[in-house]
């Protein structure tokens, strides 16, 4: 059995001299693992976060409060959530859309400049987890429904301060919705960026950089309510073809315009051809012949939606400035196969903000030895 020691905080001197230990095991065998769409009690969330502390029901951090800071993991939160619950006077409204965009309030005492209010604005899923736990009836398991992503807050209100976060693992299963008795929000287009394209493929001049974390106003954030686009449009390969489709016809009728027929029948599809090895997905031309290697990415979002750009296309357009092209669809319709696009040319690493998502890791081979420490 594998076990832990837990020591009672009240044998440790408050002049950090350690005289005495108390201590109870922890069978760490027995502890239930994290499961997405689970169900979990208080005392099993802490079990799994905080094995080495004493849980005490209603009492305490891990069995009382809404907000829990993982031991020793600066960063790292636990939200338990119960809608509809109430706080003295204050009715905390809280909802999840159906693109998995959660409403959530913090606590009715916290302002805007709170520490853990500036920390959660600043909160980055790629370093650390804010693991969501909901139930929407009192004294029930709460059920574990994965991570959050920042998406925005409201700039204008506090205590509470008003956030929306994305399920990073969203869309749950139908029964798991169900048998917490979740009622959706559906988000109607109204509320979403809309450009209606004048022709199937609308070319516009790239937005002007944004202020990232500023928040929103009242107004915008009861609007919007938009989900992480960019996390949903990496696994939507169909998403991805049919832009990448959209811009292969209007790379040949721009062609046939410019009287060059003979250049659009050249117009090749590389990434169906070749697969996504080449840095690019379309090879086009320039009317005097001159190549296009064309990137295509594609969003239902609107145009300040972040995206995901491989090394390999990188390295592409720093090789070939002069011929590399991203066309960044936006606002696509996919019932009229619809969207409007800016155009970035030439070498993308000196137009766009890159943040690393992950990095492929070796040995430094004239580190010193001592560096490497032995099992």
């Amino acid at each position: 059995m594998r076990e832990s020691t837990w020591r009672c905080s009240a044998c440790v001197p408050r002049q950090s001299q350690l005289r005495s230990q108390c201590s109870i095991t922890v069978d760490m065998t027995a502890i239930k693992p994290l499961q997405l769409w689970h169900d979990y009690t208080r005392e099993e969330v802490h079990s799994i976060f905080s094995p080495n502390t004493k849980f005490i029901p209603q009492a305490g951090t891990w069995g009382l409060q809404g907000i829990v800071r993982v031991p020793a993991r600066q960063g790292d939160w636990v939200f338990f959530v119960t809608f509809g619950k109430e706080q003295g006077e204050h009715v905390f409204d809280e909802s999840i859309t159906t693109d998995g965009v959660l409403s959530w309030q913090s606590q009715p005492s916290q302002r805007l400049d709170d520490p853990v209010v500036r920390e959660l604005i600043e909160h980055d899923d790629r370093t650390n987890k804010v693991h969501l736990f909901l139930r929407s009836v009192n004294r029930a398991p709460y059920t574990y429904l994965g991570v959050l992503g920042y998406l925005t807050h409201d700039s204008s209100r506090e205590r509470p301060v008003y956030f929306q976060w994305q399920l990073l693992n969203w869309p749950a299963p139908h029964e798991t919705i169900d048998r917490l008795g979740l009622k959706l929000v559906a988000i109607d287009g109204s509320a979403k960026e809309q450009i209606q394209a004048k022709s199937a493929l609308q070319i516009v001049a790239a937005p002007e950089p944004g202020t990232a974390r500023s928040g929103v106003t009242t107004e915008s954030f009861r609007q919007a309510k938009t989900p992480d686009y960019a996390a949903q449009d990496s696994k939507n390969r169909k998403l991805g073809l049919k832009g990448e489709l959209l811009v292969l016809k209007y790379e040949q009728d721009r062609l046939r315009v410019g009287g060059r027929p003979d250049l659009a029948d050249k117009v090749t599809h590389t990434s169906v051809v070749e697969g996504d090895g080449a840095g690019y997905d379309i090879t086009s031309y320039d009317l005097d012949g001159q190549p296009r290697l064309i990137e295509v990415k594609t969003t239902r979002g609107g145009s300040r939606t972040s995206f995901f750009i491989s090394p390999n296309e990188l390295s592409c357009s720093a090789r070939n400035p002069q011929h590399y092209y991203l066309y960044r669809l936006y606002s696509f319709n996919e019932d009229s196969d619809s969207a409007c696009s800016y155009v970035l040319t030439g070498d993308l690493s000196m137009q766009l903000r890159l943040l690393p998502t992950a990095y492929r890791a070796d040995l430094l081979g004239d580190g010193p030895a001592g560096h490497v420490r032995r099992p």
